[in-house]
């Protein structure tokens, strides 16, 4: 009787310390994989989905085990809705207590050189799980509230840099994230500038974003930005070119000829008094600076250089502008520029 009981204990143990190395094995297995591994699951997965996308993302073997132990810990596969990066060395044990517990890896979602909403929207819907027009069905509905009660002014609701977000944000989540990033880079010190200068924030990104896109250099930019102000002081039209090339729709125009300057918008500040009615781009930060900061001169006209370098030459009259203007319109006549 003795002998049963012991024999009938080895054998409880001996099943107990190979379930137990079993699941030891399984739980602490680690990924193999040459790169990091990146799963998506949906919302509302059911149970064989949830196996099929952890198979397919992370492998048979590794994501059978790291479904086994979701599995044996009560996973609820609803929870796990979202999106997680799995790196070379993590264990199976990790990953499914990460995936159990809807414990997400935020996304890097980084914007820049963007120029209208359509892009901006383009660009975010990349990184998450909802379409560009649910992005822009939202800031109809909710950059009003927020100040923004032109859509003219929307892009300057936006400041290009590089934000953290999870998969599953709603679009009204991530626009008011990036608007209150907006507001908090908009301190009393850079609204006081602005008022000296005669402009609020929507105008500043306005004409900032003008003078992003005519100017590359980043150390003419300032320069360009005073030019547009000492205008704008004396009534002048800005006459940007950047601002019909917006106008026709046309970012690829490489000359702007005179019989584009005609184009009826209130985008064209050939035709149009002071700044036109919103940003032309969403207006980079050091642009943005850029008039705020604007050294003082006295130059109200400026041509691109014939050498071609990207910056531009200023002057204080018309005649010597002209001149200058021959010159570089003689150097894309000579290199057939149309």
């Amino acid at each position: 009787m003795k002998k049963g009981i012991r024999i009938t204990a080895i054998i409880i143990f001996v099943a107990v310390a190979g379930c137990g190395a079993w699941l030891y094995s399984t739980a602490f297995k680690r990924f193999d994989g040459n790169d990091t591994a990146k799963l998506y699951i949906p919302e509302s997965v059911e149970e064989d989905s949830l196996k099929h996308l952890l198979h397919k993302s992370l492998g048979d073997d590794f994501g059978d085990r790291v479904y086994t132990i979701f599995s044996l810990r009560d996973g609820d596969a609803g929870r796990a809705h979202g999106y997680y990066e799995v790196k070379p060395g993590d264990r199976a044990w990790s990953v499914a207590n990460r995936i159990r517990t809807g414990t997400q890896t935020p996304r890097k979602v980084t914007f820049n050189n963007i120029r209208t909403m359509d892009q901006l929207a383009e660009r975010l819907a990349d990184k998450f799980e909802w379409r560009e027009t649910e992005f822009l069905e939202a800031a109809d509905t909710l950059l009003p509230t927020m100040g923004f009660t032109r859509k003219e002014w929307f892009p300057a609701a936006f400041v290009p840099d590089s934000y953290e977000f999870y998969y599953t944000d709603s679009p009204e989540r991530v626009i008011r994230k990036l608007v209150e990033y907006r507001n908090k880079f908009w301190t009393d010190e850079r609204r006081k500038k602005a008022e000296s200068l005669g402009l609020n924030p929507v105008q500043t990104a306005t004409l900032a974003s003008i003078t992003e896109e005519e100017t590359a250099k980043a150390d003419e930019r300032g320069k360009v930005a005073r030019l547009y102000l000492n205008r704008l002081n004396k009534g002048m039209k800005l006459q940007a070119d950047p601002t019909v090339k917006f106008a026709l729709k046309d970012f690829s125009i490489r000359r702007v000829l005179k019989s584009m300057l005609g184009v009826n918008s209130p985008y064209n500040t050939y035709n149009v008094n002071g700044l036109p009615p919103g940003p032309i781009r969403i207006a980079d930060k050091s642009a943005i600076d850029a008039v705020l900061n604007a050294p003082r001169h006295n130059y109200l006209y400026m041509c691109a250089k014939s050498d071609f370098s990207g910056y531009h030459d200023f002057s204080t009259d018309y005649d010597t502008h002209l001149a200058f203007a021959r010159a570089y319109q003689q150097k894309l006549n000579e290199l057939n520029i149309k």
